[in-house]
């Protein structure tokens, strides 16, 4: 009765009849060759549709993405070693905060090396904190051929550009997602922020001028009490200066010291009253 071998007999309620199995056969493949006809007329219906797209993709040279997110350090590495790879002309980097570690400088110096022997000029701006790390002297001297280090007190977030055509930013703090630019309109924009910098960064082995400050408050200190001003916290300082917070908190106890404060709210009362910071004005 399952597969329709049976029915009843019309003359006779108590008596089934059997049917021919291949009528039986016939009546179960008639829907499912219905389905396989109405999916394969569906399928071609399909390849009808996407024909002029398939066509533009195949005549188009591929695509390059204006901006590539990266995630994770393994993948950000592996895009700056292809775009270090593929320069020929020029290099110019941001690279914001202290010294760096032996570790990285070592990295960066094998990297560095080999895109300078293609004849590959670099150019870099540090903070001025990196010129009391011996490493990046170091660093510096090995590569004095064909790269070229200038340094400010303040930068912008980390910044590599290749050959004016691609640039890497980070896209969160901690650095562990970063963007590839591809865009020329980015690229160029980017690179004027590096050449506005580079103006008026003063280079590695020159002496920094520094403003006349009051007696006992250094030039540093004078950035400090700047920021300090502007309501930054003692984290958002040292990041802006390339310094650890605890270098930082020293700076501010002994500007703190030579004006007479005793707490952070009096301290900014008189920085204000100091007349330290009339030059930005």
């Amino acid at each position: 009765m399952d597969f329709a071998l049976l029915h009843p007999d019309p003359d006779d309620a108590d008596w089934l009849r059997p049917v021919p199995p291949s009528a039986a056969l016939a009546q179960w493949l008639h829907p499912i060759e219905r389905e396989i006809q109405e999916r394969r007329r569906h399928s071609l219906e399909l390849a009808e549709s996407f024909e002029p797209f398939m066509d533009i993709s195949a005549q188009d040279p591929p695509t390059t993405h204006a901006i590539t997110v990266l995630e994770g350090s393994t993948r950000i590495n592996a895009a700056i070693d292809a775009a270090t790879a593929e320069c020929h002309t020029e290099v110019l980097t941001v690279q914001p905060g202290g010294g760096r570690s032996e570790d990285i400088l070592s990295k960066g110096l094998e990297r560095g090396k080999a895109v300078v022997d293609r004849g590959v000029s670099i150019r870099t701006l540090y903070q001025h904190t990196v010129r009391h790390h011996q490493g990046t002297f170091a660093y510096a001297e090995r590569l004095a051929e064909g790269v070229t280090i200038r340094t400010l007190e303040e930068l912008v977030e980390r910044l590599l550009i290749f050959d004016r055509t691609v640039a890497f930013i980070p896209a969160q703090d901690d650095r562990t997602v970063a963007l590839e630019l591809r865009h020329p309109g980015l690229v160029s924009y980017l690179i004027s922020v590096f050449e506005q910098l580079w103006q008026t960064a003063t280079p590695l082995l020159e002496d920094i001028r520094y403003e006349p400050t009051p007696v006992g408050i250094s030039g540093v200190q004078r950035s400090i009490a700047h920021l300090l001003v502007e309501g930054h916290v003692d984290d958002s300082i040292a990041r802006r200066l390339g310094m650890n917070v605890r270098t930082c908190r020293a700076h501010i106890a002994k500007l703190s010291a030579t004006l007479g404060s005793t707490s952070r709210a009096q301290l900014g009362f008189l920085i204000a009253r100091s007349g330290i910071l009339d030059q930005d004005s």
